[in-house]
């Protein structure tokens, strides 16, 4: 959903906007005030993507090991480098243009939620602030669960835990409160994704209906017979369910109408 801000055209940010400073709220009016000085609640509001309210207003100092090294520093710059020289230097060489604006949306995302989103992090926890990096090296996620529930964009999955998943369970059960949040994710991103371009429309909640599929198979009896949740065969399906249907995430009106003029405008063309 970030992402998606970060990468639309006027009109398009303030969908985008609109949606993450309603979640942004929410986590902050609905969380017990800790004696937190009001320097803090500001920093929560307009200075950190997250949306664990509870851990960055805790005023307890954090703890050294939880800070960040200067290795920890420096790959970040790196990820953000590294987004940079896609964005910049290879997305501008790639043809088919559909192709193009894939890599570009690769280098923002290295340049966001890897790169930027990280040194904030690295920043606010060098001063004793508990805010966890957004992104926990989604690489090594074991399987589904793993990925969408511990490494990737942890802020939104904050969110859907604490006023979704977490609120739903004890009504319907586990399965469906599931269902219930990728469900909402996905017409969220479809909010963000398909309403600028006027296209593409559904493509979005299919996809998170998709990871939720996956999610449920990997958990029934036939998945763990078969192995999706562990070692090799964890990681590959989580490949397949993940990426492979990256397509109808950001289809193309995305990437024709919002993502190539937006990098044409940034120079990367």
């Amino acid at each position: 959903m970030l992402f998606a801000a970060w990468s639309t055209s006027p009109p398009a940010w303030s969908v985008a906007v609109t949606i993450f400073v309603a979640c942004k709220l929410l986590t902050w009016l609905r969380t017990p005030t800790p004696p937190a000085p009001a320097w803090r609640h500001v920093a929560y509001l307009f200075a950190w993507p997250g949306l664990d309210a509870r851990a960055f207003l805790d005023p307890r100092p954090l703890p050294n090991e939880q800070r960040p090294t200067p290795g920890e520093w420096l790959f970040a710059l790196t990820k953000l480098a590294f987004g940079v020289a896609l964005m910049w230097g290879v997305a501008p060489l790639v043809e088919p243009e559909l192709l193009r604006g894939w890599v570009g949306m690769a280098g923002l995302i290295f340049v966001l939620h890897f790169g930027t989103f990280h040194l904030i992090s690295c920043f606010w926890r060098a001063v004793g602030v508990d805010a966890k990096p957004l992104m926990m090296w989604p690489l090594l996620a074991a399987n589904l669960s793993d990925f969408w529930g511990k490494r990737w964009n942890t802020a939104f999955r904050d969110l859907t835990y604490r006023f979704l998943f977490r609120p739903l369970t004890p009504r319907v059960g586990a399965h469906w409160a599931l269902v219930a949040v990728f469900v909402f994710s996905g017409v969220v991103h479809d909010l963000v994704i398909s309403l600028p371009p006027r296209g593409g429309y559904g493509l979005p909640t299919l996809y998170f209906v998709i990871q939720c599929l996956g999610l449920l198979a990997e958990k029934s009896k036939f998945g763990k017979r078969l192995g999706l949740g562990a070692g090799w065969r964890g990681r590959a399906f989580t490949a397949l369910v993940v990426i492979g249907p990256a397509y109808w995430l950001f289809h193309p009106p995305y990437v024709f109408r919002v993502v190539l003029p937006f990098m044409e405008r940034l120079g990367a063309h």
